[in-house]
């Protein structure tokens, strides 16, 4: 349902003319803009970082305003046109598709970037939103669950891998890889849970896989803890800007205090929930989807000045 409204709004906004969707939009992004400037502005800094003028590198890969290409699917595809659509048609830009993990020689519109270390040249849109900004509604209190965690995922790092040796046979933490019966690593399998079944747990774990942990925004959307060990990985949600103890419960990155932390914040409840409401207070920022729009605009307007182009 939720990828059938995604399209849907897609297939509605791109049949209005681009010369009406401009106007439209723009009157929205000068109200939006002097209404909540500040907060704007800190917004567009974070995603783009860039500082100075610069010029595209001839071998690299580019792309045309109004003349993308559906090169990294159609969700990647939607979202960059959103934003994409609002500029003149021809302009250059350096854009990369999938689960970016290396800051680009160039700089370039990415979905995810490294949290740590110079990564001005990855400017953050946000892209394949469908499947990264899924948020849940959740009734059951905290107090209500089960006094257990809970992970799910396709185990191909070290990192869950650590997580799976170390608890897959725990009474009280439950973690399974859901890859499919074709792969040949069977030893940590387990059916997959969708995300209400895992949140009849108090804890459910987020840890990160090819690049940011795709269940961090639908986790801290809930009324279960997240737990998760350092972040390496950041899109535009900021995952970066979230603080541990304040946004989410952070453990090891070998998870060698898991049950510790859990034990902690069992004792401690009051803890937990004022964690999960600041939670909610970083995801409601996301729902807006106006805001969102003029943040977008800005974030790529500043890439196209600094590009000197407009």
């Amino acid at each position: 349902m939720k990828k059938f409204q995604y399209y849907s709004y897609n297939i509605a906004i791109n049949a209005i003319p681009k010369s009406l969707y401009c106007k439209l939009l723009n009157k929205d992004t000068y109200r939006l803009y002097h209404q909540h400037k500040d907060y704007i502005d800190d917004r567009v800094a974070y995603y783009n970082r860039l500082a100075h003028p610069f010029s595209f590198v001839p071998s690299l890969t580019k792309h045309l305003t109004g003349n993308l290409k559906r090169d990294c699917g159609s969700a990647y595809y939607l979202d960059m046109l959103q934003v994409m659509r609002r500029f003149p048609d021809g302009l250059l830009m350096h854009y990369i598709g999938g689960d970016v993990i290396d800051v680009p020689v160039c700089p370039a519109f990415v979905k995810s970037r490294p949290i740590h270390g110079d990564n001005q040249n990855a400017v953050l849109l946000k892209l394949n939103a469908v499947r990264h900004f899924q948020f849940i509604n959740d009734p059951v209190p905290f107090g209500e669950k089960r006094d257990s965690a809970v992970w799910r995922g396709r185990c191909f790092n070290d990192k869950r891998r650590q997580l799976l040796q170390r608890f897959y046979t725990h009474p009280t933490i439950d973690v399974g890889d859901t890859r499919a019966a074709s792969d040949n690593d069977q030893a940590y399998r387990k059916a997959p849970l969708t995300p209400q079944a895992q949140l009849q747990h108090k804890f459910v774990l987020s840890v990160e896989g090819k690049d940011v942990a795709t269940n961090l925004k639908w986790i801290m959307s809930s009324n279960s803890l997240c737990l998760s060990p350092p972040m390496e990985y950041e899109t535009w949600f900021m995952e970066g800007q979230l603080i541990p103890g304040v946004h989410y419960a952070e453990v090891n990155a070998d998870f060698s205090n898991l049950e510790a932390v859990i034990d902690y914040y069992l004792t401690h409840p009051h803890e937990a929930q004022a964690i999960i409401n600041n939670a909610h207070q970083w995801v409601n920022q996301f729902r807006d989807r106006q805001k969102e729009a003029v943040i977008s605009y800005l974030v790529a307007e500043k890439y196209f000045r600094l590009s000197q182009q407009l």
